[in-house]
């Protein structure tokens, strides 16, 4: 077959959109199909481009608004559109639009798929509504939300209405969200959704395409990896990984303070208390650290992570935006995985590239139990800093929980292979193309 890939989130990003989207790539062209990828981009010589091109990936006109450091955003979608006609004639010839997220490149690559009549699948990733809320001030959201639905609605037609309800559009904002998300989603010939639970919200707002939930996969060179079950024992330093965006959507600030707790219960509470511990470590070998944690992303909120870090003296190590292949060495000798998204997340990249590698996970919202197998986790009983600080002290007391769960993980990760994911994908593909 023929694919054409277009998404918002690809180039000169990171995430589980554009990991998600390297290893269907990597595994539909090893199975013999053609597979472009069109994204929005920043600036890049022709010496750049034509390097891309060579692995079919193109970027598409983008704005020059936006410097180094904000996500590339593509310029209208009928400008686009244009240029994919003029630069790739050939599109009119492939058999499916495969298309990721809901702005200008993917609006572009619905539109063209119909005018073309070349069957669309839509992947919808992310919980806009909540990605709005989280990220724009209080006093715009509303505008913002409103402003976003009118250009959408420019391109592709509104006809389902989102009202604000008790479930999830208590605001006008979020209403708008969902309505932006579902009619984004009608627009194609088929819808796929990382999760049931993502799924099932989409489905109560109007989604009414045919669709399925299909979870992503990883790189079947991780799964075949000869990981180890991860041992921890009391005394020992608790290794902790986080490799998700430092961002408020992903809630590294909470995950901080939990840290700041769970270290305040070895301070001296008296000062007599404190002489006579200073006694004590004079004349022993000091300790190990009680925990250790690896930061790997990069985000709007690293400085003031970094900063309350070091004013609260936590033992954290940040490493910035780092290739993946770092992120899997520290994998190999960490304990836990920590995901502290709530009422956010569709799927969770990170907790699957844990389960490849055998890391038990610590998460805080209920909804991300259907991504990873039971017992292979520590659900907190709630998403607070406190509770955080409560789920990592009971690991601390509990090490053999640590292995346990590890085992569970490495007996059930064979499941996240890329092959099993595009196996399914291959099979909806052809019931498309008929």
């Amino acid at each position: 077959m023929k694919i054409a890939i277009f998404s918002d989130c690809y180039l000169d990003l990171t995430g589980g959109i554009v990991t998600t989207i390297n290893a269907e790539k990597a595994e539909l062209e090893r199975r013999g199909h053609t597979v472009y990828v069109f994204s929005s981009a920043y600036p890049r010589s022709s010496a750049a481009k034509a390097k891309l091109a060579k692995s079919h990936i193109f970027p598409v006109p983008t704005c020059r608004l936006f410097g180094r450091g904000a996500t590339p955003i593509a310029r209208r979608p009928k400008i686009i559109e244009k240029w994919l006609l003029s630069s790739h004639p050939e599109l009119k010839e492939f058999d499916i639009f495969y298309v990721h997220y809901e702005a200008g490149c993917s609006i572009a690559g619905i539109r063209l798929a119909r005018a073309l009549k070349i069957p669309s699948i839509q992947v919808m990733h992310g919980r806009e509504d909540m990605g709005e809320a989280l990220i724009i001030p209080p006093g715009l959201r509303t505008f913002v939300a409103l402003v976003l639905n009118w250009f959408h609605s420019w391109y592709l037609p509104h006809p389902v209405k989102v009202k604000k309800d008790n479930y999830l559009a208590p605001t006008v904002a979020r209403a708008k969200m969902w309505e932006l998300m579902v009619n984004h989603a009608n627009a194609a010939d088929f819808v796929i959704t990382p999760s049931d639970y993502f799924r099932e919200m989409l489905l109560h707002y109007g989604l009414s395409r045919p669709n399925t939930a299909l979870h992503h996969g990883v790189s079947n060179a991780l799964v075949d990896f000869p990981a180890t079950t991860k041992d921890y024992h009391q005394g020992e330093t608790l290794e902790i990984i986080w490799h998700s965006r430092l961002s408020p959507e992903k809630r590294i600030m909470p995950f901080l303070e939990a840290l700041t707790i769970l270290q305040s219960t070895d301070k001296p509470q008296t000062l007599a208390r404190a002489t006579a511990r200073m006694r004590y470590l004079k004349n022993r070998t000091k300790p190990a650290p009680k925990y250790h944690v690896s930061i790997f992303g990069d985000g709007p909120e690293i400085v003031s992570a970094k900063s309350y870090a070091k004013l609260h003296r936590l033992n954290v190590t940040f490493h910035g935006a780092t290739k993946f292949d770092q992120i899997w060495e520290q994998l190999q000798v960490s304990h836990l995985d920590v995901l502290a998204s709530y009422d956010y997340d569709t799927f969770g990249m990170s907790l699957i590239e844990a389960e490849a590698a055998g890391v038990p996970a610590l998460i805080t919202d209920p909804d991300l139990e259907e991504i990873i197998p039971p017992g292979s986790y520590l659900l907190t009983k709630s998403p607070s800093p406190r509770a955080i600080a409560a789920g990592i002290n009971h690991l601390l007391a509990h090490p053999a929980e640590i292995a346990s769960m590890s085992q569970v993980m490495l007996r059930n990760r064979h499941e996240l292979k890329i092959s099993v994911k595009i196996d399914k994908l291959e099979r909806i593909m052809h019931e498309i193309l008929g």
